[in-house]
């Protein structure tokens, strides 16, 4: 008797295969989401067929505690949401109490202000860029020149407001202190400095074949969809629309300078970050026009602020061009010293919603890649 079994033609049924969807859990504790995120991806094969994201584990109650403080007292927590870019923020919270209150900035203290702004772009672009290399593939050196000129940026915001991360360097009215005698110097140097790191990482990734291919036609966004999804910031501006708060509607002194506002063509992955790595090099431009037009001397903080601020009734909103899009606040005021509503309009929160649209239907690798393109920021996204 043979020991082989004996051969038999299969049935229809057994010779069906059925295809079962699997489902990959990224999140939210884990190096590619950049934060507390967390995306369930489904999959077929190497294939994404569904994502759908979950937020919410960084929640700290920003605008109600917002509403129970002093308008001065509630600075502090504005910088934390964006914290990549805290000055940016507390710009934002600034304007939108001064407009309730009509309190008027001294002109040194705006161009103060747009300097401090600027870098804390450039600041949150670097970190992007160096996360970013890292998400495409082996390009940690991205991170190492990305890390250097951040700490070099939080030098100077240390020498200027005596804090490197959370400054609380805004105030309303203008700014905390004036800047140091050798500030000029100082950031001249620092801009130099920056050029280089822009210079490194564009020679590192934009002239990389590897990783110009894996970004290039990847989850490309039309302006139309991008303006229905409520995109704004680099994202809206990498589909070819030149859409920036700062030119659009100017805020400060924005009006008065001269920069350009780079935009992509196919709003793909690589436009995104190629956006950005324009951006800085626009932000640069700014920052050296506040330091040859800025007024030698004058006061930084409007000078007839009561010692409590009170605003009887009001309500507004403002908007600006922060790092990651339209940071927008809105205000109201019913009496008293604490706001009545404080609500932020969060870019990033926004942007998120064409995540699924943008990961469906291409692979799990480039998932990682499509979520690094958005530049989220949890602390911003959750509030």
């Amino acid at each position: 008797m043979s020991i082989w079994p004996t051969e038999r033609t299969l049935t229809a049924d057994e010779a069906t295969f059925d295809t079962v969807d699997m489902t990959i859990n990224i999140g939210p504790q884990h190096p590619a989401t950049h934060g507390v995120f967390r995306m369930v991806l489904t999959v077929d094969g190497e294939l994404v067929v569904d994502c759908e994201p979950y937020i919410g584990y960084l929640h700290r109650g920003l605008e109600k505690l917002t509403e129970t403080a002093d308008y001065r007292q509630a600075m502090g927590w504005w910088d934390r949401t964006d914290y990549l870019a805290g000055m940016c923020c507390e710009w934002a919270y600034c304007l939108a109490v001064e407009k309730l209150s009509g309190i008027q900035v001294p002109e040194r203290a705006e161009y103060i202000r747009v300097i401090m702004a600027e870098l804390s772009r450039i600041n949150s672009h670097f970190m992007f860029l160096g996360a970013f290399g890292a998400d495409v593939g082996s390009f940690g050196t991205s991170f190492v020149y990305g890390w250097r000129e951040r700490e070099r940026i939080y030098d100077l915001f240390e020498e200027v407001a005596g804090d490197r991360m959370f400054p609380t360097y805004f105030k309303i009215g203008g700014v905390t202190m004036d800047l140091p005698e050798n500030f000029e110097s100082r950031c001249r140097w620092l801009l130099d400095s920056i050029r280089q790191g822009l210079e490194d990482l564009d020679g590192l990734l934009t002239g990389n074949e590897i990783f110009v291919e894996r970004c290039r036609n990847l989850s490309p966004l039309t302006k139309d969809r991008a303006i229905a999804l409520g995109i704004t910031g680099p994202i809206l501006r990498a589909t070819g629309l030149p859409w920036d708060v700062r030119r659009a509607e100017p805020y400060g002194i924005y009006s008065r300078l001269d920069f350009e506002i780079p935009v992509g063509r196919q709003g793909d992955v690589f436009d995104r970050y190629f956006v950005r790595l324009a951006e800085m090099y626009q932000s640069v431009r700014i920052i050296e026009q506040c330091l040859k037009e800025m007024p030698k001397g004058g006061l930084v903080c409007a000078t007839d602020l009561p010692k409590t601020l009170r605003i009887e009734s009001g309500e507004c909103y403002i908007r600006t061009e922060g790092t990651k899009g339209e940071y927008g606040v809105y205000a109201m005021a019913k009496g008293g010293n604490k706001p009545y509503r404080m609500k932020l309009r969060s870019p990033s929160f926004c942007n998120l919603s064409a995540l699924r649209e943008m990961v469906v239907g291409n692979y799990v690798a480039d998932a990682i890649i499509i979520l690094g393109s958005l530049d989220i920021v949890l602390g911003e996204v959750d509030k």
